[in-house]
């Protein structure tokens, strides 16, 4: 592995979580090997670490040293050829080699692993009921949906709906509900000569209801936790670990957020009283988590929308607070989320799906 490339996996103690989570989306493998100034190994922390680190604490702003696993696995330069046995062994997907003076050379990954956890959780939401969000006008993407309705815009020549509904069948759902309303005889259409194997229930409202008032018509009783996403998004992330963790959690709901980074694009003043200046910084980052669209539900809430009134899930989550109840968030990178909301945000979505040379 070139050095340009072994530093894809590296940080250090001091950096803070946000630069962590990002620099794991750029490197795609999960994983980030922390050195000290003279870059020597001093950990491992994983985007797992990372995501239990957030929902505990929540703080963005906290040093990987806090997180990482101080005793990582490792082989040395000389053992290199024992490296897979050795991986095979202690059940690890990514083993650091290092010299002497415990500096990495190089990265060994082990992607057999990958693949079968990719079959472990071909089931995991088996008998997981799934609601698109697929009745509104989508008026941000004003002239498309002058034609199409929302969810039948293509990404790459597939439309966004049909890649919602694969993304969730490679975790075994097989039951559909889809929310109609604009242009709802074009979606059925579409979908009537294209569903293979699992089933599509359509619940049609007469008025637009929200996002959360449309689960008021749903014709089949749920008796599990079910997931809700809109239509326009992807969520590039392990469904079945978030249902898991919806259930271990027992929240009544569970939002799916992203993290979001926004530069602003000056030089910042901060100031005290009688508008005396005490410093300035430029061009500062902030970061948050956003509501990503996909939430996870407890059958019971469905009593809690009222019926044949516009009611978002925000308003739902708004009242489940009110009450104290149990509302939780699971945090996902800022490139696990994709929005087709917009024009320069459904050109990244192609450009992240690799489909530009489609």
């Amino acid at each position: 592995m070139k050095r340009e490339e072994l530093g894809r996996f590296l940080i250090t103690q001091k950096a803070v979580v946000v630069e962590a989570m990002q620099k794991i989306d750029l490197n795609a493998k999960g994983i980030l090997f922390v050195i000290d100034e003279n870059e020597r190994l001093e950990g491992v922390v994983t985007d797992g670490d990372i995501r239990r680190w957030l929902i505990k604490t929540g703080d963005l702003q906290g040093k990987v040293g806090n997180i990482m696993n101080k005793n990582p696995q490792v082989i040395v330069c000389k053992e290199r050829k024992k490296a897979r046995q050795y991986m095979e062994k202690y059940c690890i997907t990514a083993l650091p080699v290092v010299t002497g003076e415990n500096r990495i050379k190089d990265i060994v990954f082990r992607e057999e692993d990958r693949l079968e956890e990719d079959k472990e959780e071909k089931n995991a939401l088996q008998n997981v009921p799934v609601v698109i969000m697929a009745g509104g006008k989508g008026t941000r993407l004003y002239p498309y949906t002058k034609i199409l309705p929302k969810p039948l815009i293509p990404i790459g020549d597939i439309p966004i709906m049909e890649r919602i509904i694969n993304g969730f069948r490679k975790f075994g759902v097989k039951d559909f509900h889809a929310t109609v309303n604009y242009r709802k005889s074009m979606i059925k259409s579409y979908f009537s000569d294209n569903i293979t194997d699992y089933h599509l229930n359509y619940v049609e409202e007469d008025k637009p209801l929200g996002t959360a008032g449309s689960l008021t018509l749903l014709t089949e009783e749920l008796h599990v936790p079910f997931i809700v996403t809109n239509c326009d998004i992807l969520i590039h992330a392990n469904y079945g670990d978030i249902y898991r963790y919806h259930l271990q959690t027992k929240n009544e709901l569970t939002i799916v957020t992203a993290l979001k980074n926004i530069v602003v694009p000056y030089g910042v003043i901060h100031s005290s009283e009688n508008g005396r200046i005490h410093s300035m910084e430029e061009k500062p980052k902030l970061s948050y988590f956003v509501n990503t669209g996909m939430y996870i539900l407890s059958p019971e809430l469905l009593q809690e929308i009222p019926g044949n009134t516009f009611f978002h899930m925000t308003d739902l989550a708004d009242k489940l607070l009110q009450e104290g109840r149990k509302v939780g968030m699971y945090p996902i990178s800022e490139d696990s989320f994709l929005d087709m909301g917009e024009f320069e945000e459904m050109h990244r979505m192609e450009e992240k799906l690799n489909l530009k040379a489609e």
